[in-house]
């Protein structure tokens, strides 16, 4: 799924609404990913981590680290953390 670039957000709209979102916040050479979102319709299809993983292809990019601070951002570097470990500024 593609998803746009907004200020410290990436997020899927259709039609004027809002259907998937994750936003951070910029913390010197870290960021906290602080809050995701997946509409209903969207539940159950992998949105949130591919949503996770637009932030983390861009964090690598500028050479970040990521705070999980959104519960699901928090479980799922706990669920799999061999595949965030090096982006996981908690680890």
């Amino acid at each position: 799924m593609e998803f746009t670039k907004g200020e410290n957000r990436f997020y899927k709209e259709e039609h004027g609404k809002l259907l998937a979102e994750v936003t951070y916040v910029p913390q010197g050479d870290q960021v906290a990913i602080d809050h995701t979102f997946v509409d209903p319709s969207l539940r159950g299809q992998g949105v949130a981590e591919q949503l996770v993983d637009r932030v983390v292809e861009e964090m690598e990019k500028e050479n970040k680290k990521i705070i999980a601070s959104c519960p699901y951002v928090v479980e799922l570097f706990k669920r799999k953390s061999e595949k965030y470990q090096a982006i996981n500024a908690n680890a």
